[in-house]
């Protein structure tokens, strides 16, 4: 498998570990965005709607999207909100 194939394969397997958050995040008016995934397996994750300006986004971002990504993709070395 090429690097590029490679990359790939792991954007799709973070995609997979979002969509098992976003339910929880538009059951409250937010969403989130993957924006990128760095080649040192940095997610950077745009945070929307209600999420944006949340003062708990920082949790959110750590303890629920974090968590589950860092769960489903073990590789993945940190989660970082951009705009």
């Amino acid at each position: 498998m090429s690097e590029e194939e490679s990359r790939e394969q792991l954007r799709k397997q973070v995609e997979a570990a979002l969509a098992k958050v976003r339910p929880s995040l538009e059951a409250d008016g937010g969403g989130v965005e993957l924006v990128n995934v760095t080649h040192d397996n940095v997610v950077e994750v745009r945070l929307q709607g209600a999420c944006r300006g949340c003062p708990m986004a920082q949790m959110t971002l750590a303890m629920g999207i974090g968590r589950v990504l860092r769960q489903d993709v073990p590789q993945i070395e940190d989660v970082r909100a951009v705009d």
